[in-house]
């Protein structure tokens, strides 16, 4: 293994406000769609399902679960008639298939707007 090689696992991981828990997302799926305006945005792609793990910090206790990313957008938009996810993300923020920390948001704002995952 090379030092390029190597992923420092703090960027991988983000922290609710309260410092108790702790989230990862691991990308399973990826949309085979090309990519809108490549040229100003460079590569990315358009990510449909994840695995969330979160660690409770107190009880070490962890939940994981899949998420369709694309199935609650569409809920999201048919329920509230609005989305905020922006599930294209770029090709350097995924490492060893992880998504690191920054992107965590994006991801899962709409199944937080519908109460699914609660950090």
């Amino acid at each position: 293994m090379s030092f390029s090689d190597f992923i420092d696992e703090r960027m991988l991981i983000s922290k609710n406000v309260l410092g108790d828990k702790e989230m990862k997302i691991k990308v399973i799926e990826v949309s085979d769609e090309t990519t809108p305006l490549q040229w100003k945005f460079g590569d990315r792609v358009k990510v449909t399902k994840v695995i969330i793990t979160i660690k409770h910090l107190k009880t070490q206790k962890i939940e994981e679960g899949e998420l369709d990313i694309e199935e609650v957008e569409k809920r999201l938009v048919k329920d509230r008639h609005y989305t905020s996810t922006n599930r294209w993300v770029p090709t350097k923020e995924i490492k060893n298939g992880y998504v690191v920390n920054s992107r965590h948001t994006t991801l899962i704002s709409d199944a937080h707007a519908l109460d699914m995952i609660v950090f």
